[in-house]
């Protein structure tokens, strides 16, 4: 993955749910990235697998995890997708968790286009190492 490289003024000025629109791929990649890592099986395991990972409750528990970890700049980007006026939640999650999920996206697709590929990897990594032990 490579990021945009958009300058910090010009992101500034991206919208919070235009973040999470792209962070929301950043996110999955990352974790179909995981999945295949573990080892080969059939797809629909790996389907199965990957929606573990990136459900709003999954995401919602990432930031938990993560959040001692995030810079004042990271923190203030989740907080302005958490914060985010979205106009429906799907049916299998409850909007506190909807609302965190969208948030982690959000940083993710900020990060993405910072070019900050390892810190994405850093955090996802973090994110999810508690699920796996």
């Amino acid at each position: 993955m490579q990021g945009t490289g958009v300058p910090s003024a010009d992101l500034k000025l991206l919208s919070p749910l235009t973040l999470a629109f792209l962070g929301d791929a950043v996110y999955e990649l990352c974790a179909r990235q995981r999945v295949v890592e573990e080892g080969n099986r059939p797809v629909n395991e790996m389907h199965r697998r990957t929606v573990s990972l990136v459900n709003a409750g999954a995401q919602s528990g990432a930031f938990e995890r993560i959040s001692e970890v995030l810079t004042e700049e990271e923190l203030a980007v989740y907080k302005r997708g958490r914060n985010a006026n979205t106009t429906s939640v799907p049916k299998h999650a409850d909007m506190a968790d909807y609302r965190r999920a969208t948030g982690v996206e959000a940083l993710f697709g900020y990060l993405y286009i910072k070019g900050e590929i390892d810190r994405i990897n850093q955090l996802f990594d973090l994110a999810n190492r508690v699920e796996e032990e």
